[in-house]
């Protein structure tokens, strides 16, 4: 079973018309791949799930497959959603179109017990032969996954690893020394390192959909034991991945691709909206501090 590990995109999705942007997104899957990542993650949160249609979401993730497939770059595929039943479903398509690994976003809003994730997730996990990567976000859905309930998660035989977005170094010192087959991977830019560093398995970066060069090098000197090499990458990006969370992802790295010509149209699904004057200034101000490779 494939272990995700090492340098991830959660990839923006790009619209036109009010569409999704099929060659545009192609074009940045490729991009991110010749510049480094090891794994593309589609349609998770940073690619407004939410609010695509499951044709739209089914499609982004063909188009994941597509592109990677012949390359040495893997497809970490979203497949999250409140619904148990919906999830499931968009766990087995992505399975049958070809991702490597499913990652499956808390169940959002309806904030059910632990006992009530516990059967949501080991639904999920029987349901599909692939790896599952647990995605715990809690400040954006209302919940959070107990440490008791990843451990018991982790029984099941394909649940392997989690995407930690708590923002707690503490939580991820915890998840480490209690589970020792788990794979903890970072889902916070600005404590990308710390997170290596305490052993973490990889990063899900918001900020590699502009600099993946740079987020690729960050994790592997960190995964090589070149801690003070990653750390300073880390710490160089500290200004530009706080500003890329000035207002709720992912308005801002939308917004930042499109003043680097990453993206042709700057389109969002309401309830998201284009940030504000102010937010816009500060992004185009720190843009030009960071090097971006086309």
């Amino acid at each position: 079973m494939i272990r995700p590990q090492g340098a991830m995109t959660a990839l923006v999705t790009p619209f036109k018309d009010g569409k999704l942007d099929e060659n545009t997104y192609s074009n940045l899957i490729e991009r991110q791949i010749r510049l480094g990542i090891d794994w593309v993650v589609p349609v998770g949160t940073t690619g407004e799930s939410a609010t695509l249609t499951h044709d739209e979401h089914k499609r982004c993730i063909e188009i994941a497959v597509d592109v990677a497939k012949s390359t040495s770059a893997r497809v970490l595929a979203g497949a999250g959603s409140n619904s148990t039943a919906e999830a499931i479903d968009l766990a087995k398509f992505a399975e049958k179109a070809g991702a490597d690994a499913i990652l499956t976003v808390s169940p959002y809003y309806n904030k059910p017990s632990q006992e009530g994730l516990y059967q949501h997730y080991k639904a999920i996990a029987n349901s599909v032969d692939t790896s599952v990567m647990l995605y715990n976000v809690p400040g954006r859905t209302g919940v959070d996954i107990a440490p008791s309930t990843v451990k018991r998660l982790t029984e099941e035989k394909n649940i392997i690893s989690i995407k930690e977005a708590t923002g707690s170094l503490e939580r991820t010192v915890q998840l480490i020394s209690e589970n020792s087959d788990l794979d903890v991977l970072s889902g916070d830019d600005a404590i990308n390192y710390p997170i290596l560093s305490a052993g973490g398995k990889g990063v899900i970066s918001v900020t590699a959909n502009l600099l993946p060069d740079q987020i690729s090098n960050l994790v592997r000197e960190a995964m090589n034991g070149n801690f003070e090499n990653s750390r300073k990458i880390n710490s160089n990006l500290y200004e530009l991945n706080s500003t890329l969370f000035i207002e709720s992802n992912p308005i801002p790295i939308k917004a930042i691709m499109h003043l680097a010509g990453l993206i042709p149209t700057l389109e969002y699904r309401l309830p998201l909206v284009p940030p504000s004057a102010e937010s816009m200034k500060k992004l185009e101000a720190v843009l030009t501090k960071y090097e971006v490779q086309k």
